[in-house]
């Protein structure tokens, strides 16, 4: 009996174990066939650094014909000869080469009008390294929106594909066109050249940092230089009007009253962009782009300005960095202030951190008004700030004036109008610093 029973627990445990088995191998067998069928077929699958020659061709439009040269940038050559957009094309191409359906619409269709593939919106011609293309057919819009038919030369079988598809390799020739009227990149600019009619202004860079070297030498605002260079490195056509309005911009750059020319130089060499203005609109010509061109009126007015608007009016330059030693003269009175690690000492006694950042801010924020070019004499106020682990050294007279304080730095012509309450608060500050709580009281 015992015999008999454990014979037939051993055959269901056999038929257990065999419905499993086939259940668990089954079942991957079935779910692939699922996504199979629910998943649309791809209509392009192409390796987007094969590609190097796309032809794009529009109803009652001229082909326009992308192709890559020796060193792997793309160009426009028909139906004329541009620099192109290297972002506008990467775009196309990064549709074209994974471009997926949304459904198949037929496997075979006999009627090519009834898509708009008989005559197609859109022919996209793909040339890959080794000869091999394709052409891809793009259609009417489906009945339902949102989704267009399309297909491929040679294979029968009739796609939908969606709309930002089609936008996305639907583009014009002014699309695809390099827009930038200088090549050379802001951060590679070693000197920018500002000629106007009645100044010329020529900038440096030294390890990051902006000087003004004509019409003499002079500290800069880097912040206003730099954003100078960006404006001129950025400056881009306009290809938004008609293709009249294209033409009319050549004669209305004759026209047009001069601005500024600005010439920047990076290893490669220099490149020059003229700007000009007629009425309210501003007009480019470049030396690496030909023509003339309408430009954005910040770029103008980003010309449009003077010497003193580039320099720097801050009487220190410790930045934001606290300084390590810090010796200011007042009349009679005086202070020497020095930090070990992160507290400031004067005379062996420890210093309130909030009565010193006071004061350092006020020396930070010192700045000019404006320059002037007389007035300086009998200074009442010395400052000696010294940073950047005591590599600089700067040395600061105040002297009081008929309109407030004039400042200068040693070494440097320049002087400084200071506003009379900028010196106050900054004396008042000095004066406020105050030895930091003894501990437990």
């Amino acid at each position: 009996m015992k015999i008999r029973s454990l014979m037939v627990a051993t055959l269901i445990f056999l038929a257990l174990g065999g419905t499993l088995y086939w259940s668990e191998h089954r079942k991957p067998t079935d779910e692939s066939a699922k996504v199979s069928a629910d998943t649309p077929p791809a209509i392009l699958k192409l390796d987007e650094t094969t590609i190097n020659r796309v032809e794009l061709k529009k109803k009652d439009a001229d082909p326009i014909v992308l192709a890559k040269n020796a060193s792997g940038t793309w160009q426009i050559a028909q139906p004329k000869s541009f620099s192109a957009d290297q972002n506008a094309v990467s775009g196309t191409l990064a549709t074209l080469s994974s471009l997926n359906s949304e459904r198949l619409v037929e496997d075979k269709s006999s009627d090519l009008k009834q898509y708009g593939l008989g005559q197609p919106a859109i022919e996209v011609n793909i040339t890959e390294k080794d000869n091999r293309t394709q052409r891809l057919l793009i259609g009417d819009d489906t009945p339902a929106g949102g989704a267009v038919y399309a297909m491929l030369a040679g294979d029968p079988r009739i796609f939908t594909m969606a709309s930002y598809n089609r936008t996305s390799i639907d583009k014009s020739l002014n699309d695809l066109r390099e827009k930038r009227l200088l090549t050379e990149s802001a951060d590679k600019i070693s000197r920018l050249e500002l000629i106007r009619t009645n100044q010329e202004i020529e900038f440096g860079r030294n390890k990051g940092e902006w000087q003004i070297l004509k019409p003499k030498p002079l500290r800069a605002d880097s912040v206003q230089v730099g954003e100078l260079v960006g404006k001129v490195t950025d400056a881009r056509m306009d290809l938004s009007g008609s293709d009249k309005d294209l033409k009319d911009a050549a004669s209305a750059f004759g026209r047009a009253t001069p601005v500024a020319t600005a010439k920047v130089t990076d290893q490669s060499g220099p490149q020059e962009l003229q700007v000009r203005k007629n009425k309210d609109l501003y007009y480019a010509k470049s030396s690496v782009v030909d023509g003339a061109y309408k430009v954005d009126s910040s770029l103008g007015q980003a010309l449009d300005k003077g010497l003193d608007d580039f320099r720097n009016k801050k009487l220190f330059d410790f930045g934001f960095n606290d300084p390590s030693k810090i010796e200011m003269h007042n009349g009679s009175k005086a202070v020497f202030l020095s930090k070990n690690g992160s507290d400031w000492w004067s005379n062996g006694k420890k210093m309130d951190p909030g009565s010193m950042q006071r004061y350092i801010s006020d020396l930070r924020d010192l700045a000019a008004s404006k320059f002037v070019e007389s007035g300086f004499a009998n200074p009442t106020i010395a400052v000696t700030v010294t940073s950047d682990d005591g590599k600089r050294v700067e040395n600061v007279s105040i002297a009081k004036s008929v309109s407030g304080y004039i400042a200068s730095r040693e070494n440097e012509p320049t002087l400084y109008q200071l506003d009379s309450s900028a010196v106050d608060a900054l004396q008042k500050a000095a004066d406020d610093i105050k030895p930091a709580p003894t501990p437990g009281k």
